[in-house]
């Protein structure tokens, strides 16, 4: 590590404690604030109500939320500017209560309208401005494209219009103080200005709204959750206000719903998995909405029974049944289309069940991710044949393994992410999870089916070429030298017989001698290609042949080889081929390998052909897979058969049993009647 990358180092740490203390001291600067408002009003006798009326309890509530929650951004990630967007926007609406409970304390009327005026435009500026562009902002402190520079220029440039409406009346909060210096003549008439602004200011939150809504579209699974805790709270702040800042008459307090937007932020972007915030989005959605659906038929309902029903009957008790009665098979409704929004279509498992079997035919990719959409889980993995599909990114949560059985055996493994703020899976999440599981487990099976299927064919392919390029080797490198050496010393004799007879003799004794090695390379290939014994003597014949052949050891001890066939008819040829490769092989074994004095080749036929081998040596240890072990297993395997073989306590056992396919029950059937050997 270098000098210079050391100093930058100490630089970085040194700079990150320094804003780190600013943020503290902003926030106590806002305390401190508010303590002295409210420790003012309260020394002079003001009640609940003249604290409210003032403002004391709306902004000083205000102030500590931005400026508390302000300064946990700042101090955890103070290279995001909304940390310090939202001290500024504390320390404005803490200054104003501040100021006017000084302007009350201190003597002389200049400093008393300065304080004033200070009251008056501090909060604004925290409304029009700061607040806006945090949530243009929000989360990562960065605009969402270069072309959204506009709309923050537009809230930059328009929000002294909202401190000059809140402040050009210069008439104070609280009385007993006189007017602020910063007064505009003719304000009254100046009215459809200040509506403008109070409508800027309503465009404003809402263009930061579509910007929210737009990063919400664009995140990721964790993004989606901060925007989640900030869309709620933006939105019930939107519900509220609004009717304040166009409805006269409206209570001061419902400014208290906007404090929900800088702890939802210092949430969001301090400790977005606190909970499932998504569940809270559910419920309130489900509330909201029949809320508004509560007034509009109360509204509706209203009107209708001015005319209908007298006063002495009691219009509102009736309303308030009716709509009572008209709401309550509308919730269930409602809380099911908010949950499918928010958890998919876990509380119908069928749709879900659907879903997937529509992706089957499309692979197990689509399977993945056809569960992860119609859940809204943040990741879903499948383990198949020693490949991980994945659908979504693993979240910090838990992953919950889901086992896929088929047939008893376990064929892979789906692993589900649990959503944030919740510890496991649901109830109703298992049982999706339990439906589904059935066919994935299949379509897995079959896959894997599948690829063994195709690597069996690739197999296949490759030995066969590999037994084209062997046939070809011996023909071209054996057989086609030796007759072309046939034809050029028959050409030489024929040459030569009538002038060099004795040379020409010569060369029709090697003529002969040629030949005879052609014919026996011819045999030596046709042997490797069927055993010639099979079609001479038959399946046992060739193996009583083979076994004769066997009766001694290389050293002269002589062991005794006795073939058992029962019922045995006439194979296909190619089970022939296997069961006389298998038994040769096996009885090869005996004779090199084991002190056995004898062995039985059995041959059994009912509904599958059975071969064993079996000897009377004595125990030994397990045998390890050699060469021809692996032949007579490859063979087995080849005709969809099965091979065992091993030592047992009576001697050394050699297994293989074939299945007979229907068309080779045809060729059974049509073969001669059985041949018994004793």
């Amino acid at each position: 590590m270098t000098a210079g990358t050391t100093a930058g180092m100490a630089a970085g740490l040194t700079g990150s404690r320094n804003r780190r203390g600013l943020a503290g001291a902003l926030a106590a600067l806002v305390v401190v604030e508010v303590v002295f408002a409210v420790a003012y009003g309260v020394s002079i006798g003001w009640g609940w109500q003249q604290l409210v009326d003032n403002f004391v309890v709306t902004n000083g509530l205000m102030g500590l939320t931005f400026g508390l929650c302000g300064a946990v951004i700042a101090w955890h990630r103070p290279a995001n500017p909304i940390g310090w967007l939202f001290l500024a926007d504390g320390i404005g609406h803490a200054t104003t209560p501040f100021a006017d409970a000084l302007a009350h304390v201190v003597h002389g009327h200049v400093a008393q309208r300065v304080l004033v005026t200070i009251s008056l435009a501090a909060w604004p500026w925290s409304i029009a401005l700061f607040l806006p562009l945090a949530l243009l902002l929000f989360p990562d402190g960065r605009l969402l494209s270069p072309r959204w520079r506009w709309a923050a220029l537009g809230i930059i440039v328009t929000a002294p219009l909202f401190v000059l409406e809140m402040a050009g009346s210069g008439d104070p909060i609280s009385p007993g103080v006189p007017r602020a210096l910063l007064r505009i003549r003719h304000y009254d008439s100046l009215q459809p200005l200040w509506t403008a602004t109070e409508a800027r200011n309503i465009v404003a939150i809402l263009i930061a709204l579509v910007c929210l809504a737009i990063r919400y579209r664009r995140a990721d699974e964790v993004g989606r959750r901060q925007l989640l805790w900030l869309l709620l709270a933006s939105v019930i702040a939107v519900l509220f206000v609004t009717p304040w800042a166009f409805v006269a008459g409206t209570p001061i307090l419902v400014l208290l719903a906007i404090p929900l937007i800088p702890i939802s932020v210092a949430v969001a972007i301090v400790r977005y998995q606190l909970l499932d915030i998504r569940l809270v989005v559910s419920r309130a959605l489900t509330w909201a909405l029949l809320s508004l659906v509560a007034i509009g038929i109360y509204a509706a309902l209203v009107a209708l029974l001015d005319s209908l029903i007298a006063s002495q009957v009691g219009r509102s008790a009736a309303v308030t049944v009716l709509v009572a009665l008209i709401i309550a098979p509308v919730l269930p409704r409602l809380q099911q289309l908010v949950d499918r929004a928010l958890y998919g279509d876990r509380n119908n498992p069928a749709r879900v069940a659907s879903r997937v079997g529509e992706q089957l035919s499309a692979g197990l990719p689509g399977v993945v991710t056809a569960i992860r959409t119609a859940l809204r889980l943040p990741y879903v993995g499948l383990t198949a044949n020693g490949e991980v599909i994945a659908s979504g990114s693993p979240s910090s949560g838990a992953v919950v393994a889901v086992e896929l059985s088929y047939g008893g055996d376990v064929v892979g493994v789906l692993e589900v992410g649990v959503r944030s703020g919740e510890s496991g899976l649901s109830a109703a999440d298992r049982s999706v999870l339990g439906l589904v599981a059935v066919p994935l487990a299949a379509a897995v099976h079959a896959t894997r089916l599948s690829a063994e299927l195709q690597a069996s064919r690739e197999k296949l392919v490759s030995a066969r070429e590999e037994e084209r390029r062997r046939l070809r080797r011996d023909l071209h490198d054996g057989l086609g030298p030796t007759l072309t050496g046939v034809a050029f010393s028959a050409d030489a004799a024929a040459n030569l017989i009538s002038t060099d007879t004795p040379r020409a003799v010569e060369l029709l004794a090697r003529l002969r001698a040629d030949t005879r090695a052609a014919i026996s390379d011819v045999r030596r290939l046709v042997d490797d290609l069927r055993p010639p014994a099979l079609d001479e003597l038959g399946l046992v014949g060739a193996l009583r042949q083979r076994a004769d052949q066997m009766s001694y050891r290389a050293d002269g001890s002589a062991i005794r080889v006795s073939i058992v066939a029962d019922g045995l008819p006439t194979l296909p040829a190619a089970l022939e081929v296997a069961a006389y490769r298998i038994a040769t092989e096996a009885l090869t074994n005996v004779v090199r390998h084991s002190d056995a004095t004898s062995a039985v080749l059995t041959l059994r036929y009912t509904t599958k052909l059975e071969i064993e081998i079996a000897d009377d040596g004595p125990p030994t240890a397990a045998w390890r897979p050699g060469v021809g072990l692996q032949a007579m297993q490859e063979r087995a395997a080849e005709l969809g058969g099965t091979f065992h073989a091993g030592p047992t306590s009576r001697g050394g056992l050699v297994q293989a049993h074939f299945p007979l396919s229907p068309r080779q029950d045809d060729v059974v059937a049509g073969a001669q009647a059985p041949l018994e050997v004793r």
